[in-house]
């Protein structure tokens, strides 16, 4: 989930506030980064696992396209939309990271194999430059409700148009209906992909089951969570005889028009410039018991994962203490925009130096 509130393994706590989340669900990995016990950490995002916890930290991290890196070995939640990637404190570390990251790979069959000189160049070291004066494109419907961030995300593009780069407002019409479409679909595959996890072939097993019946109940019972039941049960409800027309089908058709919305602004634009997230990271026990209002945290995330797009997240600024950070995305396949870019802002800005004062 996006607070990082109901691990296995207990609560993360954030390291510029420790009363606050993280972000998640890759929020462990972003909170070592912020905290320097590493230089470097991955993520997996599905709908913004990556981009919220690098956000809410202060780092950056990358969602590479759909199908840049492999899934081999990755637990499925949502076979359609979960991409590895880096994450690290600087865009030049993350850059240099997903050079070994990156590539086809024929055990993952969404692996897409697709040869660019700069991505070989990047696994040889060799960072992206810009290759002309890029014009970014702000989506209207990403700053109508952003509240506080909206000031530093004008400040962003006043030091990107001092880069050179051109502005230019864009519209992406169904980018209200992308929560809710991102919901049925990923509690769907999450219903198809966990159902695996029988207690028989994988996952936890129960002791005190004296049937195969018991088994399965127990065994699923004790060994998923609370918010993971709620996504299995959600998807398990829209595949059903009966809803699958009414829910999951049009979720995919509200999917398509979303990913048309991007390509048209692509036309005019070569980039994007978004929030990452509604605000900074909010305290923990905050949302746990409103999940809706914990979903719409991912507003500005999950767009770009119907889509199969790209997309980096850098810190632009502090909201009272906290971190928040802005997003860049590219069309398919362009990481090296959004890499060179993100290297731009970084040498005329200093946010990404910024470290929690315990650490």
């Amino acid at each position: 989930g996006s607070s990082n509130e109901s691990s296995n393994f207990g609560a993360v706590c954030n390291p510029w506030e420790t009363q606050h989340v993280p972000g998640g669900s890759s929020g462990g990995s972003a909170a070592a980064v912020a905290a320097d016990l590493t230089p470097w950490a991955l993520g997996t995002d599905t709908g913004g696992s990556i981009r919220q916890p690098a956000s809410f930290c202060g780092i950056a991290g990358l969602k590479p396209t759909y199908g840049r890196v492999s899934r081999y070995g990755m637990i499925a939640f949502a076979s359609s939309l979960d991409q590895g990637g880096p994450m690290a404190r600087s865009v030049e570390d993350l850059a240099l990271l997903f050079g070994f990251m990156g590539g086809f790979d024929p055990a993952d069959s969404t692996s897409i194999d697709v040869n660019e000189p700069w991505f070989a160049q990047l696994k040889h070291g060799v960072l992206p430059t810009l290759p002309h004066a890029l014009t970014i494109g702000l989506p209207r419907e990403y700053f109508e409700h952003l509240g506080e961030g909206a000031a530093l995300l004008d400040a962003a593009r006043v030091e990107f148009e001092r880069l050179g780069f051109g502005v230019r407002e864009v519209t992406l019409p169904h980018t209200d209906a992308a929560i809710p479409a991102y919901y049925v679909l990923s509690g769907a595959e999450a219903s198809a992909n966990l159902s695996r996890f029988d207690g028989l072939r994988f996952g936890h097993r129960s002791d005190s089951a004296t049937s195969l019946r018991e088994l399965y109940v127990k065994s699923r019972s004790e060994g998923f969570g609370a918010e993971v039941k709620r996504r299995i049960l959600t998807g398990t409800y829209a595949l059903s005889v009966g809803y699958y027309e009414a829910y999951y089908q049009k979720a995919q058709r509200i999917r398509r028009l979303i990913q048309q919305d991007f390509l048209a602004a692509f036309n005019d634009v070569d980039i994007l410039l978004a929030p990452t997230t509604p605000g900074p990271a909010f305290k923990r026990n905050e949302l746990t018991q409103d999940p809706v209002a914990m979903y719409q945290q991912d507003i500005y995330t999950v767009p770009i994962s119907l889509a199969g797009l790209p997309a980096l997240t850098i810190p632009c600024g502090e909201i009272g203490g906290l971190p928040f950070g802005l997003q860049l995305i590219a069309p398919h396949f362009r990481e090296d925009l959004l890499l060179a870019a993100g290297l731009a802002y970084q040498q005329v800005t200093q946010w990404h130096q910024h470290h929690p004062e315990a650490f």
